[in-house]
């Protein structure tokens, strides 16, 4: 820019920006943050409001052909349709039990679930529980 070259002068070469452009692009912005944050929010209390949700605490290989799980469920008073899944692995990874259960509405939040296995178990796996309009266990 020589000493001649003034902003006006400039804006009269190339043209200036027109002024809606700079509102335009302010508007579309200030939509694309609050539709990211309206789908945040959507995010969060659907994943924060499951019917059922669950844990497992411990587990003990009894004998060869025994499991046992302590797992803690809560499940909501409005759940329907709850159902839960264990499986016991051997020592080369293979399921040698599994277990799908459902708690009653009036069992303790912690329960003990027993494996029967067709071999001896060394691990426990609690894939989760899950209600009507719950696609994932937890």
């Amino acid at each position: 820019m020589t000493s001649q070259d003034s902003p006006a002068t400039l804006a009269e070469r190339y043209g200036a920006p027109s002024p809606w452009r700079r509102r335009a692009t302010w508007v579309a912005c200030a939509l694309l943050g609050v539709v990211a944050l309206g789908w945040l929010a959507w995010t969060i209390v659907g994943q924060t409001s499951k019917p059922v949700d669950s844990d497992l605490v411990s587990f003990d290989l009894v004998d060869e052909h025994t499991t046992t799980a302590l797992v803690d469920v809560r499940v909501r008073d409005d759940a329907t349709g709850v159902a839960c899944l264990l499986r016991a692995f051997a020592e080369d990874h293979n399921v040698v039990g599994e277990l799908s259960f459902t708690p009653a509405a009036d069992d303790p939040d912690r329960t003990e679930q027993t494996i029967r296995t067709e071999r001896l178990a060394t691990s426990v796996e609690f894939v989760g529980c899950t209600a009507d309009g719950q696609e994932r266990p937890s």
